[in-house]
C-alpha cells in the first residue's frame, strides 16, 4: 500500500516529536558564552528604507550565486501546494503556503552569511550560503530554527482544527468550489474569521522571536537565550517599526507567490539580505 501523509492530526504529532528530539540535540551545543546583552538602537521607517535598499544591493551584486540557491523557495512551495491538492488537504493549502513566513527567518540563514562576508570585503559566492555549517554557535541556530518548525507544525495543526470545526469534514476538495465556500458561505467567513487572527499571532511571535535573532548568532558569540531576548527587545523598544516590517514582509511573500511562486527566487533572498542589514542597524 502506497505511503501517504495520513491524518494532519496524527503527522503533526510525529513531527513535533522528532522536532523535540533534534531540539533536545542541538540545545547541549549551546554552551554557556555570550553572557552579555547587547545593546539595541530605536529604529524608524529610513532605517527599513536602507536596509531594503542594502538587501537589493546585496542582491544585484550577487544575483547569479543567490538566484541557485534561492530556487528552493519556489520548489518548496509548490511542493506544499501539490501537497494540498493530492493528499485531500485543500484548506489548509494557504496556511502552508503562509507558513513561509514562520520558516523564512530560518531557511533564509544562509543569505545573512552571504551579506555579512559581503559587508565584511570577504569574496562571496552561493557556496558560503554554507557557512553556517561552520559556525560555532550552530548548534544554537539549530535549535531556534526547529523551534520555528514546531511553531510552523503547531499552526497547520491549528489551521486543521479551524477548518474542521467551521467548515466541516465534507469540505469541497477541489480548488474552485472550495473558493466559493469560503467566500460566499457563513462557514468559509467563519474560518476566515478565526483563522486569519490566530495566523496573525503565529507570526507576530515569530517576528519578535527571530526580527535579529539569527543574524545575531551569526555575527556574535552569544548564546541561544541572548538571541531570542535581544530581539524581543529590538521588537519592544521599535514595536511600530517592526510591524512596519512584518507587513514588508507580508506583503513582499504575497507577491513573490502570485507568479506561481516563482517571485520568491527574488523576493526571499531580497528580504532574506535586508533582514542582515536590519540588525546592523538595530543592535550596537
Amino acid at each position: 500500500m502506497a505511503t501517504t501523509i495520513g491524518n494532519p492530526l496524527s503527522w503533526g504529532v510525529r513531527m513535533l516529536g522528532a522536532a523535540g528530539h533534534d531540539i533536545g540535540a542541538a540545545a547541549r551545543e549551546l554552551g554557556s558564552e555570550g553572557s552579555g546583552v547587547p545593546e539595541v538602537r530605536r529604529i524608524g521607517v529610513a532605517d527599513l528604507r536602507a536596509a531594503l535598499r542594502l538587501g537589493i544591493a546585496d542582491f544585484a551584486a550577487l544575483r547569479s550565486d543567490v538566484i541557485v540557491a534561492a530556487l528552493i523557495y519556489p520548489i518548496a512551495g509548490a511542493c506544499l501546494v501539490w501537497l494540498a491538492f493530492h493528499r485531500d488537504l485543500l484548506p489548509l493549502a494557504f496556511p502552508l503556503l503562509a507558513g513561509f513566513a514562520l520558516v523564512g527567518p530560518a531557511a533564509a540563514v544562509g543569505l545573512y552569511e552571504m551579506s555579512r562576508r559581503r559587508e565584511a570585503g570577504e569574496p562571496v559566492g552561493w557556496g558560503d550560503a554554507f557557512g553556517v555549517l561552520r559556525s560555532p554557535r550552530f548548534g544554537a541556530i539549530l535549535a531556534l530554527a526547529l523551534g520555528h518548525l514546531v511553531l510552523f507544525v503547531l499552526w497547520i495543526l491549528t489551521a486543521h482544527l479551524i477548518s474542521q470545526a467551521t467548515m466541516g469534514a465534507a469540505a469541497p476538495t477541489s480548488a474552485g468550489p472550495f473558493l466559493t465556500a469560503v467566500l460566499t458561505t457563513p462557514e468559509g467567513w467563519s474560518m476566515m474569521a478565526v483563522g486569519l487572527p490566530v495566523g496573525f499571532l503565529f507570526a507576530c511571535l515569530v517576528l519578535m522571536t527571530s526580527a535579529v535573532s539569527f543574524p545575531l548568532l551569526l555575527d556574535r558569540p552569544v548564546g541561544l537565550p541572548v538571541a531570542v531576548v535581544t530581539s524581543v527587545r529590538v521588537a519592544r523598544e521599535n514595536p511600530a517599526t517592526i510591524a512596519l516590517w512584518g507587513l514588508v514582509v507580508a506583503v513582499g511573500l504575497v507577491i513573490g507567490s502570485l507568479p506561481l511562486l516563482v517571485g520568491l527566487a527574488v523576493v526571499m533572498p531580497v528580504l532574506g539580505h535586508a533582514t542582515w542589514h536590519l540588525y546592523r542597524r538595530a543592535v550596537v
